[in-house]
């Protein structure tokens, strides 16, 4: 059973960076924008990189709503609400075939990894192991999923705003 959660884990973590790889390359523009273009933290500073390199400061999510409707993969035809409080989040599936289950709450990490995007990965609270990941980009309002614990894991759809939280997204 280890062996299967660790392979689980790995999974999800070469998965959320060749996703991460992926929308980088396709989304980055190939000339220099120039550093006014720089995503920057309510104190001024780059939220993902700076002059020492890429940050890891994590965003707090808590009292963010957000709606994450697939189109694509493993959850088509759901809408799943997420609910985030400061250091756990509930999903619901609120329309499609899956309303009516119930998912456990989850504890959560969420990462900026570029102007407007976060890296979110949900954790099982007991054991650490990564039950999620998302890759939400809330101006194109694009996510991916990876979902570990089937053949076909992944997922994208779209990402809506229900409630937004206290700190502004980046």
């Amino acid at each position: 059973m280890l062996t299967v959660k660790r392979l689980r884990l790995a999974s999800a973590v070469v998965l959320a960076g060749a996703l991460m790889g992926t929308y980088v390359g396709v989304t980055t523009a190939p000339a220099d924008a120039g550093s006014h273009h720089r995503q920057k933290s309510h104190s001024g500073r780059p939220i993902t990189a700076n002059k020492s390199g890429p940050s890891v400061t994590r965003f707090n999510l808590d009292g963010y709503v957000i709606n994450a409707t697939y189109t694509l993969g493993r959850n088509t035809g759901n809408t799943f609400q997420q609910t985030y409080s400061g250091a756990t989040v509930q999903g619901v599936p609120v329309a499609g075939p899956d309303v009516g289950v119930k998912f456990p709450q989850e504890d959560y990490v969420a990462l900026p990894i570029g102007n407007h995007e976060l890296y979110v990965a949900w954790q099982d609270p007991a054991s650490d192991a990564i039950v999620d990941v998302f890759v939400m980009n809330f101006k194109t309002h694009v996510v991916f999923d990876y979902a570990p614990g089937s053949s076909s894991p992944e997922s994208s759809g779209t990402i809506t705003v229900v409630t937004r939280g206290a700190e502004r997204l980046p």
